[in-house]
């Protein structure tokens, strides 16, 4: 089964230059490891630049995000009709970024979420807690999270569902972030099937791909994808390096 890897790029880089630029490396490698499956996620002005429709192997096209309605008076946002038109896959849906500068609720989330798979996109929940408790409240947070995000979503669309844990205090962008244990991550994996069954039944909870993100490196890579129930992972910063994305990467198509 293939790994996962997801470039993130955020609001970066600056110029359509820099853009075609490391999405041209990114193709490279991508290409050079055939057992792994790449999505890149620019932001939505580069998206038809880069890509242009073309196919390129096991390298995919994502967006940051995508609105709950096809079209109207939506000032500022990007439909999924529109995403179609540009031959994107995947769409991220939830990530912490937006639901702390922007104030995107869970129900906000929802009903993107069940807009995009209702559309055949593949989805990336990003779900995560803002910091780790030693009660283990956090636990709490993060159930509200999947059950409010995943509410009256059809079981028969959730084979085009992702779910990354991405915890907050864990973001290589913030402030003293670190990258979550290994034993600790596993804990947080088995916890997120068992919300998951609940919603959606053991074979559901069992098939859904998690993802991690938060401080994801070169050195931590292949460690991460080593926990049994990680399928793959979300790349924030490191993704914008040709060199460190590039050796991600080869760690995690190494450990496949």
């Amino acid at each position: 089964m293939k790994k996962i890897i997801i470039a993130n790029w955020k609001m970066n880089p600056k110029t359509l230059k820099e853009a075609k630029r490391l999405f041209k490396d990114t193709q490279k490698f991508a290409g050079e490891h055939k057992n792994a499956e790449i999505i890149v996620c620019p932001p939505f002005v580069y998206l038809p630049e880069i890509f242009g429709g073309k196919k390129f192997g096991n390298l995919r096209l994502g967006a940051q995000d995508c609105f709950w309605q096809n079209e109207g008076a939506y000032t500022g946002e990007i439909s999924p009709a529109m995403l179609k038109n540009l031959k994107v896959n995947y769409v991220i849906i939830g990530h912490s970024e937006r639901r702390v500068n922007l104030g995107e609720t869970d129900e906000m989330i929802n009903k993107k979420i069940r807009m995009a798979l209702k559309e055949k996109f593949k989805v990336i929940f990003c779900v995560g807690e803002r910091k780790r408790d030693e009660a283990g409240d956090y636990f709490n947070f993060l159930k509200k999270e999947i059950e409010t995000g995943l509410s009256q979503t059809p079981s028969d669309l959730l084979n085009g569902l992702l779910i990354a844990y991405e915890p907050i205090w864990a973001i290589s962008s913030g402030k003293n972030a670190k990258a979550d244990t290994p034993d600790d991550l596993f804990k947080t994996v088995i916890f997120i099937r068992k919300v998951f069954a609940g919603m959606f039944g053991k074979s559901s909870a069992f098939s859904v791909p998690i993802l991690y993100g938060g401080s994801v490196n070169q050195q931590n890579a292949k460690r991460f994808l080593e926990i049994e129930g990680i399928r793959g992972l979300l790349v924030g910063g490191a993704s914008l390096s040709s060199k460190k994305f590039a050796d991600i990467i080869s760690a995690v198509a190494a450990g496949t």
